[in-house]
């Protein structure tokens, strides 16, 4: 199981919030999404088929940029 954090500047409601851990939360792989408001970040814990650049895709697919990490 492969974890990261991935910091999303724009996040700042519940609604973007419930965006991203529901686009990240669908992606086959995925065990684990987790938004937090406060510090902008994405918490994901994910196996294969899962990766890095599938998770940022569904990010920035809900209209959210994901700067280099």
């Amino acid at each position: 199981m492969t974890e990261t954090n991935l910091s999303v500047p724009e996040i700042h409601c519940d609604h973007c919030k419930m965006s991203i851990e529901g686009a990240v939360g669908e992606l086959d792989g995925v065990a684990s999404a987790s938004v937090n408001v406060e510090q902008r970040t994405v918490s994901v814990a994910f196996d294969a088929p899962a990766s890095i650049e599938g998770i940022i895709g569904a990010i920035e697919d809900q209209g959210y940029e994901v700067p280099a990490q």
